[in-house]
């Protein structure tokens, strides 16, 4: 009976020391969770598209001739870069081209005569003064000039007119650019559209040194977003490069589509465009509405509700921590009061049994990185 009195004591020693351990050592898995220390850099208060943005170019022409005809002339092939005013195609137009000799060459004649009408009404004036010509013959000389005069600029207007059917067999370059498209062979022919069928256009110009990025934003931040204000543009043909942009417009009205969140559409221009960036890529936009420089920052993410962090005390204990912010972003956040760079601060702060009082350890993984690990124990 003695034997079974020790057992019984000793298997409750055994019990005791396992539930006291049970106990100090918080009954519950540790959490490992990350820290960062507040930094010293620049922090950039930022404003975004709501949804994916559109290339395109400020000058964009799709060119078809005024009228059909057969193709007698290609002088460009796409991607070519031309000049304003050049010719980059042209119908078959021979006897166009005839009429405008044969107009230029009448305006000619006509106002060589009139030319000497005029010499003849100056010399009659002369003679007249001295009294070696009559009134009629002094009149009669200024009426021929004048009515020469006339004839000569009836007759260089007759060349414009047939100068400007010549034009309605071309396609001129309205501006500098580059030729996107071509819609058409040498030999075929091409008819204009009608009127309220549209057709493809016959040749597609691009103006490749004005391009720019058309992208809604959300209307709460529409009021911070003014012309002038720098941005990045990315897009996912380049990866994460970012190319530097200026606003120049913010829509003056506020979209509502059904079904989707009220938005202001704004535009920007890049600043170095280039010259693959063609019209069509998808994009997105960073708007830089306020800049702080080398101020004392944190993660967005280690910020919760009502401006408060989780510091790690020397102690070894977790307390929450109201602080002022300034500028902020997604990633970003500006520490106006409240933390200094000497502080360490939870950065996952939604892991499981996060609260104020917690007992911590830290234990740094790689001291070549902000971010470090750490492991919490409830107790």
């Amino acid at each position: 009976m003695k034997i079974d009195r020790n057992k019984k004591i000793a298997a409750a020693v055994i019990l005791l020391l396992v539930v006291s351990s049970f106990f100090y050592n918080g009954g519950e898995e540790e959490i490992k969770v990350l820290a960062v220390r507040p930094e010293i850099k620049m922090v950039e208060q930022t404003v975004s598209n709501t949804r994916a943005g559109t290339i395109d170019a400020c000058r964009r022409s799709k060119m078809s001739p005024a009228m059909g005809g057969q193709i007698a002339t290609l002088a460009v092939e796409e991607g070519d870069m031309v000049k304003k005013d050049q010719i980059l195609l042209e119908l078959w137009n021979k006897e166009t081209k005839a009429r405008v000799k044969a107009a230029e060459r009448s305006a000619d004649q006509t106002c060589i005569i009139s030319a000497k009408a005029q010499r003849d009404a100056d010399r009659s004036n002369e003679l007249f003064s001295k009294g070696l010509a009559s009134e009629e013959a002094k009149e009669a000389a200024v009426t021929n000039a004048e009515s020469g005069l006339a004839a000569c600029n009836a007759a260089k207007a007759q060349v414009e007119v047939t100068k400007a059917s010549l034009e309605r067999t071309q396609l001129i370059a309205p501006f500098g650019g580059i030729v996107a498209e071509i819609e058409g062979e040498l030999g075929e022919y091409v008819t204009p559209s009608p009127v309220g069928v549209a057709t493809k256009p016959t040749l597609d110009l691009i103006d490749n040194t004005c391009i720019y990025i058309k992208a809604p934003i959300d209307e709460i931040d529409a009021p911070e977003v003014v012309a002038g204000l720098k941005s990045r543009i990315t897009m996912d043909a380049f990866g994460q490069k970012e190319f530097p942009a200026t606003v120049r417009r913010v829509a003056p009205y506020v979209l509502d589509l059904e079904k989707q969140a009220r938005t202001v559409e704004i535009e920007a221009v890049f600043d170095n465009p280039q010259e693959f960036l063609l019209p069509g890529y998808s994009a997105d936009i960073t708007i830089i509405v306020d800049t702080s420089e080398e101020t004392l920052s944190i993660p967005s993410q280690a910020v919760m509700g009502g401006n408060s962090v989780y510091l790690i005390n020397s102690d070894g204990t977790i307390s929450e921590k109201e602080i002022e912010v300034g500028l902020s972003n997604w990633q970003v956040t500006e520490v106006l009061s409240g933390l200094t760079v000497d502080d360490q601060i939870v950065l996952s702060i939604d892991r499981k049994g996060l609260e104020d009082g917690v007992k911590v350890s830290v234990e740094e993984t790689n001291k070549d990185q902000d971010e470090v690990s750490i492991e919490v124990e409830i107790g």
